[in-house]
């Protein structure tokens, strides 16, 4: 039985609650909607804690972003929640938050691509980093639109991520399996470097996807996820080399300012 608007309602603040709790956001940061009809959107409220947020706080828009109901203003990023609604027919729920593990990567200019864990890779393929927008304007959905068709989550560059799924709780979870692979990440770079899967297997994860109920948007695309074949290049102008070869490209160097 579908849930009753006050059931989504306080799906919201209950993800509300756990964002803010797990640090994904401070202060009144972060935004979640979901779609209720094909010409209503509940969001959350803008200049209001996710962590202290009524039933009530909340508000509905239509799919121009126009407040129809509530005694609070929408998110002022209401334009980016609508943009994946009307490109992705099968969302009905958005989350956005600036979980700082993950945000550290985006500002980075690091997308979270690499083929390192079964999990990330039957759920999400891989997370691709969108270009930098101003928040609050078109200029934040543009650098997305590429992606947001082929993928369930994205990091947004200097700014955070946001997931989206069939219902809130999905995209909580994938929000919630995004930073869980950020800090992953992080820990097996401090630790000199992952191990990153082979195509081979990366392969058998994608054909396992139907086996978990996971509804593919997409195959693997070329770097995302990067796979061991793919080479040295891992994002941007960061590279993996091995030990030896560093100590080549060393000699090397030193060789050519005569200090061998």
């Amino acid at each position: 039985m579908p849930k009753t608007e006050r059931e989504l309602r306080q799906d919201i603040v209950e993800v509300g609650r756990y964002v803010y709790q797990k640090g994904w956001v401070a202060a009144n940061d972060g935004n979640i909607s979901i779609r209720l009809d094909e010409g209503r959107v509940l969001c959350t409220p803008t200049g209001v804690s996710k962590g202290t947020m009524h039933p009530d706080d909340l508000i509905i828009c239509d799919l121009k972003g126009n407040k129809l109901e509530g005694r609070k203003e929408r998110t002022s990023e209401i334009m980016m929640h609508l943009t994946i609604y009307e490109m992705r027919h099968d969302t009905r729920a958005v989350v956005h938050a600036h979980p700082p593990v993950a945000t550290g990567f985006a500002t980075a200019g690091r997308p979270l691509n690499q083929a390192l864990l079964p999990e990330v890779i039957i759920g999400l393929g891989c997370v691709p980093l969108a270009g930098y927008g101003l928040p609050g304007t078109p200029e934040l959905t543009e650098p997305m639109l590429p992606y947001i068709p082929k993928y369930n989550a994205l990091l947004l560059a200097n700014h955070g991520a946001v997931a989206y799924g069939e219902e809130v709780w999905q995209a909580y979870y994938r929000m919630e399996t995004v930073e869980h692979f950020a800090r992953i990440s992080l820990v097996a770079e401090l630790l000199g470097g992952a191990n990153i899967l082979p195509r081979t297997e990366v392969d058998k994860l994608f054909d396992s996807r139907t086996r978990y109920g996971i509804k593919a948007r997409t195959g693997v695309e070329p770097g995302c996820p990067v796979t061991a074949e793919d080479g040295a290049a891992v994002s941007g102008d960061k590279f993996l080399v091995t030990r030896e070869e560093l100590i080549a490209l060393v000699d090397e160097a030193l060789r050519a300012r005569g200090m061998a």
